[in-house]
This record gives C-alpha cells, sequence and structure tokens, in this order.
C-alpha cells in the first residue's frame, strides 16, 4: 500500500468517525409516536385553536382548577377536572385518547404536568395553554361563570 493511499484511508476514517462522533455523544431523546401531539400554546395560538374548533364536539378544553375557581369564571365551553381531586387519575383514565384537548389551570404549572401525563397515557392530541388563565384573564379575554 502506498503512502497516498493510507493517507486516502485515513482521510476517510476520519470523516467517518466525525460523521459517527455527533450522533454517538448526542442526547438521548424520547423515541416520537407518530400522530402523537403534545405542545405547549402561547395564548394567540391558544385563542386561534378554540376558534378553529368553536363547533367540533372533538375538541375539548379542560379547566383543572377547583370547583370554585372553575365557578369563579373560565373559559367558555371549557369542563371542570379538578386536579387536586382525589378522583383526578380516574377521570383522566375515562378520556377518549382520540379527541383534541386544550388543557389549562390557573398558571400553566399544573396543565404541563398534566400534558405530560396524558402524552404518557397516549393521548392523540394536548395542548397546555401557557400563561394559564391568569395570563388569559391579564389579557382581557372573556370568561364566563
Amino acid at each position: 500500500m502506498t503512502a497516498r493511499n493510507c493517507c486516502k484511508l485515513a482521510i476517510l476514517a476520519l470523516l467517518l468517525a466525525a460523521l459517527a462522533f455527533p450522533s454517538a455523544c448526542a442526547k438521548e431523546e424520547t423515541p416520537e409516536i407518530p400522530g402523537l401531539i403534545s405542545e405547549d400554546l402561547r395564548l394567540e395560538e391558544a385563542f386561534a385553536l378554540i376558534e378553529d374548533n368553536r363547533h367540533n364536539d372533538n375538541f375539548i378544553i379542560i379547566d383543572l382548577r377547583s370547583a370554585e375557581e372553575y365557578a369563579g369564571g373560565h373559559i367558555e365551553d371549557a369542563v371542570n377536572l379538578d386536579y387536586n381531586s382525589p378522583d383526578f387519575a380516574g377521570e383522566l383514565e375515562e378520556l377518549d385518547r382520540d379527541k383534541v384537548y386544550l388543557i389549562c389551570s390557573y398558571t400553566d404549572a399544573v396543565s404541563g404536568q398534566v400534558m405530560d401525563m396524558m402524552a404518557g397515557l397516549g393521548f392523540a392530541e394536548v395542548y397546555n395553554l401557557i400563561g394559564g388563565i391568569e395570563r388569559w384573564e391579564q389579557t382581557g379575554l372573556f370568561l364566563v361563570k
């Protein structure tokens, strides 16, 4: 083998190693499951989603606050599923996994956790309202009682 061929082989080996190295060092990501959507939405995006699905029976807004907080004002057509209820996990299990859900809490701390739970349970499409009802109110958007 000539020196020139050895040099070419060494360069080729370096190139192959360089191509393999980033994937070997990359952090392991959770594999995506085709068809599953789990996303945080800004207020404007959530509002557009609500408007686009106003008459869609397969779209459900879930308010995760207590019954008292929900009664004090909630997004129109939202259903109450109290996160702090002892029956919460069972009620979540009973929901149709093929429907589209927009979930919200007072801020987005609880709803972010619930979105992750729902994704883990195999719900097809779940969105979290960033900033929650607090942000909704701050911008002057309408709540019903």
